[in-house]
């Protein structure tokens, strides 16, 4: 009986194994549902890594492919505009452009720094100063350039520009060569004009001597009976290279058909804002730094209507007095031409020879040159 009952026991209906089967099966299922589940979530997981990680790598690239373009710092440009304006101390505005602050204790503001459009990136002013002999290869009685063999004259020029570095430890020193590329004459020339053009291989000479000394050049122009309009293109291919900026010399601008000499010579502010917009074209043109533009000046009526003259992001302006004389007579032509008529920068003259001239019993010292409202930022040595 005991084997019987047994064996009754162990007998399954198929009903019953259908029941085990279809339990087992949905548990299987619902398992494979669950690791689908997270197989997927995995998948979508490590895809959003992938991508996130894609999207990093590709903006490291562009920001190495197209890095962010440089930006002038308007903030060191106005406090060192405020220092060349050489007043007390004042409040600076970053607003637009360098302030004219006032004096201490008064309504009336200062004249100096003149406000002015900032300039393009890599400006040279007022972040450093310049300082530059003056003259030509062929001539020993227009300029230090051509009274000395080049080795001297640039051990003369490195001599100039370490005292103004121990003077002014502030502001870094550029060192220039400053070359007469178009002369007045004193006789008309084929064409009447009273003025020659020194040749191409004199200015390659005056680019190649100032390399010597990691300094830049200045082609200045005296345009006798001729213009502007007429002496630029010939100098358009210089002009074009970063190194090279641009004098402009009134005294020798003969506006009334005198032969340059006989009297002194003017520019009005249409003549300067030729030259102006003319160098801004070219920078434009070659997407090149800021050009300087040195405008000479001893006389009030050398430049004429200042205050329409316009400085430019691609053009800084510099009105250089070069008059000659005893450091209190120069000091005084200073004050008068430069001092009272603002444009943008200042600039000074030290004649080697002609300073020294009775009665005057030396030539100015940078330490000098320092003290004065404002401070000239372009140095020129003749």
């Amino acid at each position: 009986m005991i084997r019987q009952s047994t064996q009754k026991k162990s007998k399954q209906s198929p009903k019953n194994i259908f029941f085990v089967s279809n339990r087992s099966f949905g548990i299987t299922i619902f398992f494979l549902c669950i690791l689908g589940i997270v197989i997927i979530g995995l998948n979508e997981l490590f895809a959003t890594e992938y991508q996130d990680s894609q999207s990093v790598s590709r903006k490291e690239i562009l920001s190495f492919i197209e890095p962010k373009a440089p930006e002038l710092d308007t903030a060191e440009y106005d406090r060192r505009m405020v220092l060349l304006a050489n007043y007390p101390v004042v409040k600076v505005s970053t607003s637009t452009s360098t302030s004219t602050p006032n004096a201490p204790g008064t309504t009336t503001p200062n004249l100096w720094p003149k406000k002015t459009v900032y300039p393009n990136v890599d400006a040279i002013l007022p972040f450093k100063r310049v300082v530059a002999y003056y003259g030509n290869f062929y001539s020993t009685r227009m300029g230090v350039l051509g009274e000395h063999p080049t080795d001297i004259m640039l051990t003369k020029l490195k001599k100039q520009v370490q005292e103004w570095e121990i003077a002014d430890p502030e502001t870094p020193v550029v060192p220039a060569i400053h070359y007469i590329a178009v002369t007045a004459q004193s006789t008309a020339g084929t064409d009447g004009k009273y003025r020659l053009r020194m040749p191409d291989s004199q200015i390659d000479e005056a680019i190649r001597v100032a390399s010597l000394v990691n300094g830049i050049v200045f082609l200045d122009i005296q345009v006798g009976l001729s213009t502007l309009e007429s002496e630029l293109p010939h100098l358009k291919k210089y002009l074009a290279l970063p190194q090279v900026h641009l004098g402009i010399d009134p005294e020798f601008s003969m506006k009334t058909g005198v032969k340059p000499g006989k009297v002194i010579g003017t520019f009005d502010a249409t003549d300067i804002n030729y030259a102006a917009n003319y160098l801004a074209h070219i920078v434009r043109e070659n997407n090149l730094p800021p050009k300087i533009l040195v405008i000479h000046r001893f006389t009030g009526p050398m430049i004429t209507r200042y205050k329409t003259i316009t400085p430019l992001p691609e053009v800084q302006v510099v009105i250089h007095m070069d008059g000659w004389g005893t450091p209190d007579k120069k000091i005084g032509t200073y004050n008068h031409v430069i001092l009272p008529e603002p444009v943008q920068f200042a600039g000074f003259k030290i004649f080697y020879k002609n300073d020294l001239l009775p009665p005057s019993p030396r030539i100015m010292t940078p330490a000098e040159l320092l003290k004065l409202k404002p401070r000239p930022i372009y140095i020129q040595y003749q």
